[in-house]
């Protein structure tokens, strides 16, 4: 008991160091360290008067050092430490749609919309994406409204692109997460220019990793995968897929990695039914035996 009043009052100093500029740092690194075993972490940043605004200056500080790209490891490390606590503050029931309502996410975009791929930038994209995923975990179609109002779709498409494994893995399943919600199916498939910009993307991570000298990665199959399958749900989707979607995915050769990965098997087997290649669907050794019905925008 004794020493969880300590840690307590551990936390309480560290947050208090963080409207301190010359204690920032240490307090930064210290919390971000310590955030798993304090679940209630995130109400103590966000009603600390001067807590959030210390990490948004922050994160506005190394806007500079974006274009032309000079970001060393150190300044990523110091203002993912920021994001990590933001994560906090955006996973948290209580703080969640203050979070939302503050637009907080939008000071991250500028982080999403980098190109260098070396390893400070792409960690700073790394911990960005991982607010945002945090978001989304929760279903909650303010959450989706939200981030449709912004550039979102765009900025993860791009780390879809150019990033790493890892932050293609987040980014992909931040869409997926947008697409499983009603709202934002229809939002992609409300124009042939978001669906086809979607798909485009999707196909050419299928491709690359088809390409790739080692084992394609289950996990960001999985969520290339469902995402497709989603996009089969709609109407006009469905029957677009039927032309555009990568052969690779009707080939055994390819698929047999997710031969011990029966969710996106059947996943994979769902979505060949319902834009019609039966015959594909069958190689894949499971049950599924008719498409699902389409969900009317």
């Amino acid at each position: 008991m004794a020493q969880a009043q300590q840690g307590n009052s551990d936390i309480e100093q560290y947050v208090h160091q963080l409207i301190n500029p010359s204690t920032r740092e240490n307090a930064l690194l210290e919390l971000s360290k310590k955030r798993e075993n304090f679940p209630e972490l995130a109400p103590y940043l966000w009603y600390s008067f001067g807590t959030i605004a210390a990490l948004l200056q922050e994160i506005v500080s190394i806007y500079p050092l974006l274009s032309p790209p000079s970001l060393t490891a150190h300044a990523s490390n110091r203002v993912c430490n920021a994001l990590a606590l933001l994560q906090c503050v955006a996973s948290h029931q209580d703080t969640r749609s203050m979070f939302l309502q503050a637009h907080i996410p939008l000071f991250l975009y500028p982080f999403l919309n980098t190109s260098s791929k070396t390893r400070p930038f792409e960690y700073l994209r790394l911990t960005s994406l991982g607010v945002i995923g945090a978001l989304v975990k929760v279903d909650d179609t303010d959450v989706i409204n939200f981030l449709l109002s912004t550039e979102i779709i765009p900025l993860c498409l791009r780390t879809m692109e150019i990033g790493s494994e890892l932050s293609k893995t987040v980014a992909t399943f931040i869409v997926q997460k947008i697409l499983l919600d009603d709202v934002g199916l229809n939002y992609i498939c409300a124009t042939a220019e978001r669906f086809f910009a979607v798909g485009a993307v999707l196909g050419n991570m299928v491709v690359s990793q088809a390409q790739a000298t080692e084992q394609p990665s289950q996990r960001l199959l999985k969520h290339i995968i469902r995402c497709y399958l989603r996009l089969s749900d709609n109407p006009r989707a469905r029957e677009a897929l039927r032309s555009c979607l990568p052969e690779l995915l009707r080939n055994p050769q390819f698929t047999q990695c997710l031969k011990n990965d029966e969710t996106t098997r059947r996943w994979l087997a769902q979505l060949l039914l319902n834009v019609g290649f039966p015959d594909s669907a069958a190689t894949l050794g499971t049950d599924i035996v008719a498409p699902t019905p389409l969900i009317q925008s």
